[in-house]
């Protein structure tokens, strides 16, 4: 299922940076992925689990993971 997730994420928006733990199988958790934002001068990950990419929506990943 991981592999579904970031297939269709790949899909809708190619190079798109994100952090998960376990599987994304409802909106829930897809709710609780870490979004990469930004960096901070140390070069760590700035992120939020609001996605901020317009294109990547849950029903959208959801088509996505289901035509796998």
């Amino acid at each position: 299922m991981i592999d579904k997730f970031y297939t269709a994420v790949k899909t809708l928006k190619p190079n798109t940076e994100m952090t998960w733990n376990g599987e994304i199988q409802t909106e829930d958790d897809f709710n609780k992925v870490q979004w990469k934002t930004g960096e901070d001068s140390n070069g760590a990950m700035i992120s939020t689990t609001t996605c901020p990419h317009t294109e990547i929506t849950w029903s959208k990943i959801k088509a996505e993971m289901d035509k796998l």
